[in-house]
């Protein structure tokens, strides 16, 4: 079976995800996959979207999408931070780089499926919007829902926050799986969030991506350089310098 490496959530970091992909180089994985919001918060969209072309596949974020369409639901510093990415995106020294860019995110798809497993942005029900978090498993309709959707194993992303839900309703904390956690079990079905390679939101700066190898997952935290995005947002009036300072405490 093919070894993958899973990220997904950059948005738009590049320190973050030049670190991630030094790691994954060192762990002989056969592919890489993507979640989405490759774009949005962070200071090199144009660089980022550049690097997830070569990646067998990318599917379709949130951000991703208000990067071409008008954003709903976003906060006025999300909204800010998107307007401008869009900006960034329909800039270049050779127009041909702008239609490659806008055209890649137009053919993302937002939902692929292939041997029993499930990859989207957000979630089997809402791929590229819903969100599915830890306390979700205190809402067993919903659970029963998204599982019900499910023929294996659902990858996620979007809350940031990595970890895998089982269909018994448990939530099992990245930390607590992070050496080859089985899902060999028939019976089971999982939602694995693969966490946030630019903007980890679980209190660890470290980016957070995954690999899959055959019937096992293992969490890989990877360290980057956190003041280059830092500085790199701060030269940018229309970035909130918040989206940077939130960097250092994984929030």
């Amino acid at each position: 079976m093919t070894r993958t490496a899973i990220l997904s959530d950059i948005h738009g970091n590049l320190a973050a995800l030049e670190a991630v992909l030094e790691d994954v180089r060192s762990q002989s994985v056969d592919e890489i996959v993507c979640l989405g919001d490759v774009v949005g918060y962070g200071p090199h969209p144009r660089q980022c979207l550049d690097e997830s072309m070569n990646f067998a596949f990318t599917v379709l974020g949130n951000h991703d999408s208000s990067a071409i369409f008008d954003p709903e639901g976003f906060n006025n510093t999300a909204e800010r931070a998107i307007f401008w990415t869009r900006e960034q995106l329909h800039t270049a020294d050779d127009p041909a780089d702008c239609r490659r860019r806008l055209e890649f995110i137009c053919k993302m798809p937002r939902v692929v499926q292939r041997d029993g497993l499930l990859f989207v942005h957000g979630s089997p029900r809402g791929p590229t919007s819903e969100y599915v978090f830890p306390e979700d498993t205190q809402n067993p309709k919903k659970m029963e829902k998204l599982f019900s959707l499910i023929t294996h194993i659902c990858f996620q992303g979007h809350t940031h926050v990595p970890g895998i839900f089982s269909s018994d309703y448990q939530f099992i904390r990245s930390e607590d799986a992070i050496q080859r956690f089985s899902v060999a079990n028939p019976a089971m079905k999982y939602m694995v969030n693969v966490g946030s390679v630019g903007q980890p939101r679980d209190s660890d700066p470290r980016s957070c991506y995954v690999i899959l190898d055959n019937h096992t997952i293992t969490f890989r935290r990877v360290a980057y350089d956190i003041e280059r995005t830092v500085k790199a947002i701060e030269a940018e009036p229309e970035l909130d310098n918040m989206l940077g300072y939130r960097l250092r405490e994984g929030r």
